[in-house]
């Protein structure tokens, strides 16, 4: 179901229903009743007067020309379990059988009219608290109106990535998937993304780490041009955990990704990381909120955006700690390589906090190459669309560094020197 749907008959939400019958009616319902307290995001709400959202809302997706760049699919030289979406729907004949060792996998489409499901507890739970003290719409629109995503229970240590592979097959597809992860006690696993999904696409992840458990996702959002995204990450860290999610973008007229993050048990650590590279027309928006609420944990914040050609890039990161969340570790970076005077970076770095033992920075900044280092590597015989490229790949590093996987890490780099030597410099 789109956003058509949503806005139907009358123009409002009143008019919407839920149609699940099953375990995920209850939390369905929830989310339509915030959606309709809320109502959908306009540009004079302040977490959207950067970015306009009414492409995002509006009753029809604006069409999105199918895009095909030559280019081997991303990861494809990694062993993963490859499960694939076109447009939104789920695609079986060209995905892995979902058996895995240490996981149990299956659709939101295939259970949501059972009357018990291990996810019952955590669909739409976490999104829920993500809605305070900032709401997020789209976020309760995507619970009460995803057509399907993947449930993922994770045991142990899983072998290789599950792999969310997005096509694009139609100019305008407007796809709604909601995925729910849970990481048990001791689990481990790697959750990678890549691929336009859709013309317009809006996506919920919502994770729940146990205690002394691990997730890392690696995402890359590119290929068509004029693709839109709404994009919303949900995670709650258990004691000694660990959450790491790294996104690249290249291409697309407006995407917007939202991180909520909550450590909720001590020594717990968290990383969100992004590299966004723009060319034209091209809006990107990294808004990324972390709540501190236990003892001794860390978070790091750290965006790089490289804009040419009038692209916009914006970031909006908070630092919420708690009373009593001691000994707190907050680092926060979002910097802008701007490649010429048309293109412009927009930034709202925030602390809010309420522990008197906490070390916690922000820093934001923006500017054009180097001219000293690029002199330099030119006086060294090196030409100048190679030195402008190394400057810009330099620049970008500090992000990709903060993805523990090398061979993922090595996969983006790849493409980003792909992107680069596509552009004349």
């Amino acid at each position: 179901m789109g956003m058509a749907e949503v806005q139907s008959g009358s123009g409002v939400l009143d008019d919407l229903k839920v149609g699940d019958t099953g375990w995920a009616k209850d939390a369905r319902q929830s989310a339509l009743a915030r959606l309709r307290g809320m109502g959908l995001p306009s540009k004079r709400d302040e977490y959207w007067k950067y970015t306009d959202p009414a492409t995002l809302v509006s009753a029809e997706p604006t069409p999105a020309a199918l895009f095909e760049s030559g280019e081997a699919q991303l990861f494809d030289d990694v062993d993963r379990l490859k499960l694939v979406f076109v447009d939104g729907v789920f695609d079986a004949d060209a995905s892995d059988d979902l058996s895995l060792e240490n996981v149990e996998i299956s659709r939101l489409a295939d259970t949501a009219s059972a009357d018990i499901h291990w996810a019952k507890g955590l669909y739409g739970a976490l999104e829920l608290n993500g809605q305070s003290p900032v709401q997020r719409p789209l976020a309760a629109l995507n619970t009460a109106m995803a057509t399907d995503g993947v449930l993922v229970r994770v045991t142990g240590k899983v072998s290789k990535p599950i792999s969310l592979i997005y096509r694009h097959a139609s100019e305008t597809s407007d796809a709604i998937l909601h995925h729910v992860i849970k990481v048990e006690q001791g689990g481990d696993v790697t959750i990678t993304e890549n691929g336009p999904a859709a013309a317009r696409f809006n996506k919920v992840m919502e994770v729940d780490i146990a205690d002394g458990a691990a997730f890392h996702h690696v995402r890359a959002q590119g290929r068509d041009h004029e693709r839109r995204a709404a994009t919303h990450i949900f995670a709650r860290l258990g004691t000694e955990s660990t959450f790491k999610s790294f996104t690249l973008t290249a291409n697309g007229v407006l995407t917007r990704n939202e991180c909520v993050i909550e450590l909720t048990g001590d020594d717990a650590k968290a990383s969100v990381a992004g590299a966004a590279v723009g060319d034209g027309v091209f809006h990107h928006d990294d808004t990324v909120f972390i709540t501190h609420d236990a003892l001794n944990c860390e978070s790091r914040q750290v965006f790089k955006k490289v804009l040419r050609n009038g692209a916009v890039g914006v970031f909006q990161g908070k630092i919420l700690v708690k009373e009593g969340a001691q000994k707190t570790d907050g680092y926060q970076i979002s910097q802008s390589l701007l490649l010429d005077e048309d293109s412009q970076f927009l930034a709202k770095p925030e602390l809010e906090i309420y522990a008197d033992d906490v070390a916690c920075s922000h820093g934001s900044t923006s500017g054009a190459i180097d001219e000293d280092a690029l002199f330099y590597l030119q006086s060294r015989g090196v030409p100048l669309k190679n030195a402008q490229d190394l400057l810009v790949l330099a620049f970008l590093a500090e992000a990709l560094e903060e993805i523990e996987d090398e061979q993922l890490a090595d996969a983006l780099h790849h493409r980003l020197e792909d992107w680069l030597s596509r552009r004349g410099g």
